[in-house]
């Protein structure tokens, strides 16, 4: 006799959005942390750090720079480059027997009618039905260029070359003027001396670190640097984030963990696309995140997607102070 399948067992098995949050989670318990791994790639065919579709040259963004950048780590592939199996084929290569896909998603919009509070179907003064737009979260499943033959070299890319000990502790002289460039735009004071905290204090719009000496490198002061800009960024003046904004955030509560998490990401974006490759201490908001994590399955999405746009609205800052001297 054939089973019958209820439609909340449908539901969860199929639940998109859970099953990422607990791809994530796993990796987070597991002791990953989002940040780019020590290499460059060489120029030909080079593109940036964060995950590119390999057949048209698009950006993965969102929570897929993350679920890439692990899917990476977890497989030890080298290539930033990704590409479905149809695509893959299509360029003239095939995927390897027996390899396996890395989870992505992709959003598609669609148009549903709107309804009220209640649960009724709304219409306009005409009777027609009033349609709101909306996006839907599908699977997508991908293959780094790793796991594929004969691939056109266009396609394939570069090899990442590993860097050396002295280029992951140091910050070179173009990547120090951009984030300069960045902190002067931003209007954000920065001070550091000898003491051992390093935060963003929203109520004068300033950022105070430790001495640089303290830190184990160069890299790890601009790391943590870049991490309190992106909660800079956050100002009602900028992005008007709720957890710089809010009187009700507060070290362990819900607003805060959510911030942590987003500058936590946002600074993984920025320092992968500076090319900074310190480490910033943060075991204290682990759990936070962890919790916060669990009890929101949409959190993860919402954190990289603000995480993102201030990684962006940074970066275009320092990219208009460059324009203007031009």
């Amino acid at each position: 006799m054939k089973k019958s399948t209820s439609r909340s067992q449908r539901v969860e098995r199929t639940d998109l959005y859970q099953q990422v949050t607990d791809r994530i989670v796993a990796a987070l318990e597991k002791a990953y942390r989002p940040r780019r791994k020590p290499w460059r790639s060489v120029e030909k065919y080079a593109s940036s750090p964060f995950p590119v579709n390999a057949a048209t040259g698009g950006h993965y963004n969102g929570v897929n720079i993350m679920l890439l950048w692990l899917a990476a780590e977890e497989k030890g592939y080298r290539s930033n480059r990704w590409l479905t199996y149809k695509q893959a084929q299509a360029v003239g290569g095939q995927v390897r027997k027996g390899e396996s896909s890395s989870l992505g998603v992709i959003f598609k919009p669609f148009e549903k009618q709107a309804e009220d509070k209640s649960g009724s179907k709304l219409f306009d003064a005409d009777g027609k039905p009033v349609m709101e737009s909306r996006v839907m979260a599908k699977s997508l499943y991908l293959f780094n260029v790793e796991q594929c033959d004969s691939l056109p070299e266009s396609v394939v890319g570069v090899t990442a070359v590993p860097l050396s000990q002295e280029d992951v502790d140091t910050v070179s002289t173009p990547v120090f003027n951009r984030i300069l460039d960045m902190l002067n735009a931003s209007g954000v004071k920065a001070t550091s001396f000898s003491q051992n905290r390093a935060f963003y204090r929203p109520s004068t719009d300033e950022i105070v670190l430790p001495a640089v000496g303290q830190f184990f490198s160069d890299a790890d002061y601009w790391a943590t640097l870049l991490h309190e800009l992106v909660h800079a960024s956050g100002h009602a003046k900028r992005l008007n984030r709720e957890g710089i904004t809010s009187s009700l955030s507060r070290f362990g509560d819900p607003i805060y963990a959510f911030e942590e998490l987003i500058a936590e990401l946002g600074s993984a974006f920025l320092c992968a696309e500076l090319g900074v490759y310190g480490e910033v201490q943060h075991e204290s908001y682990f759990a936070s995140w962890l919790k916060t994590l669990k009890e929101d399955k949409h959190a993860i999405f919402r954190a990289s997607r603000q995480a993102r746009e201030a990684c962006e609205f940074l970066l275009n800052l320092a990219q208009d102070v460059r324009r203007s001297v031009a």
